[in-house]
């Protein structure tokens, strides 16, 4: 076996997680519940962090690239005490 056939295997850009998705189609998932949730937050003020894991199907990846791209977006993500997002 050549090396460079071992690093392909290692690339997480091209191999599944799970349910056999790769990480760009995570990502593109977790830009869409940001949207819907964006919406969400403007229409009512905020969205608690339970409301996030629920869009996003229980998914932890799905649910911690939403909250990153949340705070990429400028909302205010909360932290432990006080577990909800705020425009």
């Amino acid at each position: 076996m050549d090396n460079n056939s071992s690093d392909s295997m290692c690339d997480a850009r091209v191999h599944a997680y799970k349910n056999d998705k790769t990480f760009e189609e995570y990502k593109e998932e977790a830009r869409q519940k940001t949207e819907i949730l964006s919406k969400e937050i403007l229409e009512k003020g905020e969205v608690s962090w339970g409301r996030i894991l629920e869009v996003a199907d229980y998914d932890e990846l799905v649910y911690k690239l939403t909250l990153k791209y949340l705070r990429q977006k400028g909302y205010d993500i909360g932290y432990n005490k006080l577990p909800r997002v705020k425009a």
